[in-house]
Order: structure tokens, then sequence, then C-alpha cells
């Protein structure tokens, strides 16, 4: 991060403005390491900037797996949604980062989620022809279906119907754009 590096100690215990300005950062740039301090002094994980977006929203947009899996494992809301309505999956989809995609819907991250553009992640992906997203949409929620597990969507479980049909609409929408 540079000179501007802000340095992890106790003056950002709690969550104020500046620590979660850090998180985010620590979020963006893969700073693990601080991420776990923040953490550790007290930062939630769900802490949100003025525009809403949280350490997923920023790790998922860059494609930091390793602490999309860490602020899954301590509790973040991978449904978590910016000033626009924008989740998570919404950004990893955008920026295609397929592995952080899989993580996050395997975590029971919302496919339909819409966003204040009415736009679905799958939208996103759909619109910018990102073929390969796509298909690893196709390829986690089809693992949630074998493995029994269910969505979550608005905190409530996703019939197997309702998995089948997002299934559909993702294949209906990809064979639209060959």
């Amino acid at each position: 991060m540079g000179a501007d590096e802000v340095t992890v100690d106790q003056t950002l215990s709690g969550t104020t403005s500046e620590s979660i300005e850090a998180l985010l950062e620590a979020a963006r740039y893969d700073d693990l390491d601080d991420v776990m301090s923040l953490a550790s002094f007290g930062v939630s994980l769900n802490s949100k900037d003025s525009e809403g977006r949280t350490a997923l929203h920023m790790a998922s947009a860059n494609g930091h797996c390793g602490i999309v899996e860490y602020l899954i494992r301590n509790g973040a809301d991978v449904n978590a949604s910016n000033v626009e309505k924008n989740t998570p999956l919404h950004w990893a989809c955008l920026n295609g980062h397929i592995e952080v995609v899989k993580t996050l819907i395997l975590a029971g991250a919302t496919v339909s989620a819409l966003n204040s553009h009415e736009r679905t992640p799958i939208d996103e992906v759909v619109c910018r022809g990102k073929m390969n997203v796509i298909d690893a949409i196709n390829e986690a929620v089809a693992q949630l279906e074998l493995t029994g597990t269910t969505l979550i969507q608005g905190g409530n479980d996703q019939s197997e119907e309702e998995a089948i049909a997002i299934d559909d609409d993702v294949e209906e929408e990809k064979r639209e754009m060959r």
C-alpha cells in the first residue's frame, strides 16, 4: 500500500471509519494479515463504508479467493449489498473471477439478487459475454444440487425447483448468446 500504508495497531480497535477503510483496503490489496489483525481488534467483517461496500465486496471484485474464504469462514454476509444493491457475487461476476464466483455461490450467495439496475449477477455476465463465468455458475449450482445443499435466498432455503429454474435460466441465456 506504499507510503500511505496504515499500520494496524490499537488505534484502529473497534469499528471506526478509519478501521473500516483499513479493512476494505486490506481486502482490496490481498493483505490477509491486516484483515486478520483488524478482525482481532474488533473490527466487524461486515462493516460498510459510505458506499455500502464491505471487505467481501473488495476481495470479490479483485479475485482474492483466500481473503474471500477467510471472510466467509468468519461470518461475512455473502449477500451484503452496497448502495447500488450490488452483492459481492455481482462484482466477482463483473470482473470474471471464476474461483471467487464458485466460492460465493457454494457459501450461499444468491444468484438471483437484483441490483438497482434490476440486473442479477447472471445478467451482468451475459451482457459481457463471459461464457466461462456462466459455466462456473452452472458448475457451482450443480454442485449444490448434487450435494443436497440448498442455496440461501433472503434468509430462506431455496427449493430444489428454484435452483433448477435458475440453472435453466442460465442455460437459456447462454444459448441466446451463441
